[in-house]
Formats: structure tokens, C-alpha cells, sequence
């Protein structure tokens, strides 16, 4: 790995605070600045990979609905009206 300088200006009173904190933490202020640079890429390589996913469930949905795989409005409402009756129902079991 090779490295390179990262510079950029900041406010001199945040600077010494953070270094202060930074030391509090038994770190210095390059160290957390890396981890946050980590943390910071890590998150948005995770963020990209979920609206990859979300968009190829979408496509899928899609897809799906266009080829006419589609269930009835009153088909679900009913199914999901069963589920909620078994769950009241085991509800009011586990109260007694």
C-alpha cells in the first residue's frame, strides 16, 4: 500500500479540540481521520450495493407484473384477514 498526503484546511480551535480528543482516546488525529475515511467509504460501497439489490427487485417486480403474475386485490385482503384472525386468536389464548 502505498500512501499519499491528504491536506485540507480547518478551523485551528476544531483542530485542537479534535486533537485533544483524539488523545483522550490514547490516538492520534491522522489515526481516527483514517478510520473515519474507512468507516465513511465502507458505508457508501454498502449503501450502493442495497440500491443495486433494491433496483433488481424492483426489475423483478416488474417484470413480473408485466408478464401478468399478478394476484387479485380481494385474494390478498382475504389472506391477510385470515392471518390476522389467527393472530388474535393467539393472543387472546396466550391471555387467558
Amino acid at each position: 500500500m502505498s500512501d499519499a498526503t491528504f491536506t485540507f484546511r480547518v478551523d485551528e480551535s476544531l483542530k485542537s479540540e479534535f486533537s485533544s480528543a483524539a488523545k483522550n482516546r490514547d490516538r492520534n488525529a491522522a489515526q481516527l481521520l483514517r478510520d473515519f475515511m474507512r468507516d465513511f467509504v465502507q458505508q457508501q460501497q454498502e449503501a450502493a450495493a442495497h440500491d443495486a439489490w433494491f433496483h433488481r427487485q424492483v426489475q423483478i417486480g416488474l417484470d413480473s407484473a408485466n408478464a401478468g403474475n399478478l394476484i387479485q386485490s380481494a385474494e390478498v385482503e382475504a389472506e391477510f384477514a385470515a392471518k390476522r384472525a389467527a393472530t388474535r386468536r393467539r393472543l387472546e389464548a396466550s391471555a387467558e
